[in-house]
């Protein structure tokens, strides 16, 4: 009797699952052929599912598709992975390999709220940000580098509901000025703020997206400008993507 390889059954099992979570509600002969499995291999994958609760079949249409199960285990996993625990090591990374301090925020409306801040033991300089404050995001470099990986709709709506103002004398209050500023995000990766919310301090930062691949949160260096001329932003460049790249792999939101 031939035995049965436990990793190509797996494959199958899974294989099945993905092709449901992708295709919707689908019969038996169109996963069969689809599959590249004969009928009754792919009748006994979906048996055992539904068994198991992960699959259901419609009734009237005899089609297969996935169970709200996977929702609680999806729900169950992001519960205990939240973009703090995640994020954390990296930007800690981030402020012993820069020397500088390090900010996570999370998007709040027309706002950025600091949800973690790591400062380098090696800065002498405190920053006066703290977890918990928002800052606008039309004139922040978190906040610009989220906004510059929404559509352009969404980023034009947030202008509009925002209280544009000089909040130094860098701060962009022009439109058409603050569109050319995102082209260049969208085309460099990352985003400056160049004393635009504070006078004195500029910072580099990158958007982060969530488990929905919306834009969500950012990751920033900052640093008294006297620190940051530009010669310094393309070496902390190099970092940030970096960090960006190795947190996004973490979410699969690369």
């Amino acid at each position: 009797m031939e035995s049965k390889n436990p990793i190509q059954v797996s494959e199958r099992i899974f294989h099945t699952i993905e092709y449901l979570a992708q295709s919707g509600p689908t019969g038996l002969q169109e996963l069969s052929n689809d599959l590249g499995l004969n009928k009754s291999t792919v009748h006994r994958i979906l048996n055992s599912l539904i068994c198991m609760d992960y699959v259901r079949q419609d009734a009237e249409t005899s089609k297969y598709s996935l169970s709200f199960k996977f929702c609680k285990i999806s729900n169950q996993i992001l519960s205990r992975n939240s973009m703090i625990d995640i994020a954390r090591p990296y930007i800690r990374q981030l402020a012993e390999l820069s020397g500088e301090t390090v900010h996570l925020v999370q998007i709040d409306d027309i706002h950025a709220v600091y949800i973690d801040k790591v400062e380098s033991p090696r800065n002498s300089v405190r920053l006066v940000s703290m977890v918990g404050k928002s800052i606008p995001l039309y004139c922040s470099g978190v906040g610009k580098a989220m906004l510059a990986d929404m559509p352009d709709e969404s980023l034009r709506s947030i202008w509009e509901q925002s209280d544009i103002k000089k909040i130094t004398e860098y701060t962009i209050t022009d439109f058409a000025k603050f569109l050319e500023v995102i082209q260049d995000i969208r085309r460099n990766g990352y985003a400056l703020d160049n004393e635009e919310n504070e006078a004195g301090v500029r910072c580099i930062a990158v958007s982060l997206k969530n488990f929905q691949g919306r834009p969500s949160y950012a990751v920033s260096i900052s640093a008294p400008k006297d620190r940051m001329d530009d010669r310094r932003i393309q070496e902390l460049k190099e970092l940030i993507l970096d960090t960006k790249e190795k947190i996004s792999h973490e979410t699969g939101s690369i």
